[in-house]
């Protein structure tokens, strides 16, 4: 399955040296990325058509990341140069190794004169790899003036989306969160490895419904600690990564690891950590998205047995991090058990990120078929309690051919397009990856605020001297009032409060005395930050050619 074109493969040794010069030209800052402003002067000297150009961008930048990095410049150079061949442009074009045979860098009227201007300019020159680069201009900041004002001389300059997120949360987001234990309560703080990662998808599922299985059909191939059997075999959570060459790192290696994601696992403590590894392996798709292989959830007699470690919590930790979430069955296994209906209930909050994967369809016949994806239906009815209805992808996700004694000719067509379309899905995560880590960071923002009124409206109704404890827990026993209270008064959506159970749960740890009172302050800035940072933020990385 490839996500994206390799263009830089189809690319002659000389070709991609003239790229790299150009480029270099280009990124006046040498911070390896050019934005849409750099990028519209010398797309400009293509003397394409202004539609011609916003298709190129949109198909460079698939990850609507606001800016390309020398890959994604490759590709609209490479487009320019189909485009003014007279070909309709469209993101197959470069996957057709006919198209990209022959081709040439595209022609770009003035370049080489304006090139041999920047290399008689008085301009200080670095050189660095034998290209020449130009010394980097004063950031520019892209948010409000009030923003402006506060923003350190010592952080960069922001050159894309996430960038942009970046600071938004230390500045305006983070103060908020800390002041009042945001990240006791509900998530910790983001780090910078949480704004980098990769998306993320993870496999939930009984034992033997095929989740490494899956894993090692959509990568061709087995991965380091991917073991494959009828029994439970897989025993631990497994992030299965790109890197250099095939190997696996131990969870607790994995957790000091600044650079990953997993630095807050820590908190589930050692047992958890030697049930936990990382494989890594070179490979394209691992370069896009790292999927999470996780134990069999256990049913019957085995989910008496106590795990060492907290596992519908380590569940719902990943499944905040993830962009997809997949839940796999098996036809023969549609009992959900009560450690599976805790693990599904742990993703409340998330239902916009799951998927139902009936695997091993192949098995049953289309009458049976019929039935069991009726069962299906009615078995998550009664666990996930959304009106909607959850969207189910049907199919045989192994490297064997489909049974076609079996299903016959009608059911393979339909386990054909099934799995197309969730391939489709998959593809879809990278290019979305930017879109859902603003949803994600907005949706904090607002869960964040609403946890500060909740915790001032706390703090205000304690006393000043006598009976805080009585006081204390009359306040956590009425909890359902306080939500209540706190709702009308600032006029909040019911929807975005969090688990009356849980923050009454972590609440009972502290001392509502400890707490702030409320600062309007901190809100007037998350509020400024969600009504117009965010918004100039999308504005100034969108196309340029919109």
């Amino acid at each position: 399955m490839e996500i994206v074109s390799s263009s830089i493969s189809s690319c002659s040794k000389d070709d991609q040296k003239i790229y790299q010069n150009w480029f270099n030209f280009v990124d006046s800052d040498g911070d390896g990325r050019i934005t849409g402003n750099d990028a519209t002067k010398l797309f400009s000297l293509s003397n394409l058509s202004r539609p011609e150009l916003k298709q190129v961008w949109a198909i460079a930048d698939t990850k609507r990341q606001g800016f390309l990095g020398f890959n994604e410049f490759v590709t609209a150079m490479q487009l320019i140069s189909l485009a003014q061949e007279g070909r309709e442009l469209s993101s197959d074009l470069l996957r057709s190794k006919a198209n990209m045979e022959f081709l040439s860098p595209p022609s770009m009227e003035g370049l080489d004169a304006l090139l041999s201007k920047t290399n008689g300019s008085s301009m200080k020159k670095i050189e660095t790899n034998g290209t020449i680069q130009l010394q980097p201009p004063p950031p520019i900041n892209l948010f409000s003036r009030k923003s402006r004002k506060k923003i350190q001389p010592s952080l960069t300059a922001v050159t894309s989306v996430t960038d942009g997120l970046k600071r938004l949360y230390n500045e305006k987001l983070k103060p908020l969160e800390l002041t009042y234990r945001f990240n006791d309560f509900a998530s910790p703080a983001l780090t910078e490895s949480d704004f980098d990662a990769k998306p993320m998808v993870m496999l939930l599922g009984q034992y033997s419904t095929g989740k490494t299985t899956f894993i090692k059909h959509l990568l061709k191939s087995n991965y380091p600690g991917a073991h494959i059997g009828p029994e439970p075999t897989t025993d631990r959570f497994i992030v299965v990564t790109s890197g250099p060459d095939e190997r696996s790192i131990p969870g607790n290696t994995i957790a000091v690891h600044n650079d990953l994601p997993f630095t807050d696992l820590t908190k589930f403590g050692g047992a958890f950590l030697s049930k936990f590894e990382c494989s890594q392996m070179p490979h394209s798709l691992l370069d896009h998205i790292s999927f999470v292989d996780t134990p069999g959830v256990l049913s019957g007699e085995k989910q008496r047995t106590q795990r060492s470690y907290d596992f519908t919590g380590v569940i719902s930790w990943f499944a905040a991090k993830c962009d997809m979430i997949l839940l796999l069955f098996d036809p023969h296994k549609l009992d959900i058990s009560d450690e599976f209906k805790r693990v599904i209930s742990s993703l409340k909050g998330h239902e916009d990120k799951i998927r139902v994967v009936l695997n091993k369809a192949d098995q049953v016949d289309t009458q049976q078929l019929m039935r069991v994806y009726g069962a299906l239906m009615w078995s998550l009815g009664k666990v996930l309690n959304t009106p909607e209805v959850v969207r189910v992808y049907i199919g045989s996700f192994n490297d064997k051919p489909v049974n076609e004694e079996a299903v016959g000719p009608t059911g393979k067509d339909l386990f054909e397009k099934e799995q197309d379309d969730l391939l489709d899905d998959l593809i879809d995560i990278p290019k979305k990856a930017c879109d859902r880590r603003i949803n994600e960071f907005v949706k904090r923002a607002r869960a964040a605020k609403i946890h500060s009124y909740i915790i001032s409206h706390l703090k205000k109704e304690m006393p000043a001297l006598m009976g805080k404890s009585k006081t204390q827990q009359k306040l956590i026993q009425n909890l359902d009032n306080v939500f209540e209270k706190v709702q009308k008064e600032f006029r909040l959506p019911p929807g975005d409060f969090p688990s009356v159970d849980h923050f009454r749960e972590v609440l009972s740890h502290y001392s509502i005395n400890d707490f702030e009172k409320l600062k309007p302050k901190m809100i007037q800035a998350v509020d400024d930050m969600l009504g117009h940072d965010i918004p100039e933020l999308l504005k100034n990385f969108r196309n340029p050619y919109e």
